[in-house]
């Protein structure tokens, strides 16, 4: 998806809040040897630089490139984390070439299940949490104050004030790797009718919003 939404060969590509930077390693070595990663995690950073040279310790609110220096940025998984998304959404932007693209991965907010746990009472439970995020938001962020969902309208209006046009929008499905791995072939032909499933009404309940922008000319 990533490969067919944006440019990766030759071209300057930044993995925004990559962790250990699993994805700008696999694109420096299939795609382009200019690839950048930053993450708010000192440890983290130092584990992608074994493969990504160029690896900084950044917040997302203020990234340390110049204006118009990507021509692809990816976001998967990390929006929703920051403290202020609004500006990082904006900062993205900023330092996209004119004509470049970003592309978001991030949590649907009908996904029935909550997949960075819960607190209760002082207490924070890991694992995948049923519908609380069907919850108004003053009970939903007092059981999940450290992560966002987004609708769709709540993840586009992250962009109001960017000057972006959307090239192209989607709920998708996950990999269900793990358990595709535990289940074998029983869990692999249910992801492949969640698949199906994508771009229907049904969608509604995917895992994940994926967006695609581009940074418009002046």
């Amino acid at each position: 998806m990533i490969a067919r939404w944006t440019q990766l060969d030759d071209a300057r590509v930044l993995e925004a809040g990559g962790g250990v930077g699993m994805y700008a390693a696999q694109i420096r070595q299939r795609y382009t040897p200019h690839v950048e990663v930053f993450d708010i995690e000192h440890e983290r950073v130092l584990e992608a630089r074994e493969a990504t040279p160029h690896a900084v310790v950044a917040a997302a609110e203020h990234l340390p490139y110049p204006t118009g220096y990507f021509d692809t940025v990816l976001s998967s998984d990390v929006i929703e984390h920051v403290l202020d998304d609004a500006v990082s959404a904006c900062e993205m932007v900023r330092v996209l070439k004119p004509g470049g693209r970003a592309i978001i991965f991030t949590p649907n907010r009908w996904y029935p299940f909550e997949t960075h746990g819960h607190y209760w009472r002082g207490q924070y439970h890991f694992g995948n949490t049923p519908l609380i995020n069907y919850l108004p938001d003053a009970l939903r962020n007092q059981l999940a104050p450290h992560v966002r969902t987004y609708t769709t309208r709540g993840l586009l209006r992250l962009f109001d004030d960017c000057p972006v046009q959307v090239v192209h929008y989607a709920r998708i499905f996950a990999a269900y790797d793990n358990i595709i791995h535990r289940l074998g072939d029983k869990a692999r032909r249910m992801r492949d009718l969640l698949y199906r499933l994508e771009g229907t009404p049904l969608d509604i309940w995917a895992y994940s919003h994926l967006l695609v922008i581009e940074k418009q000319v002046d």
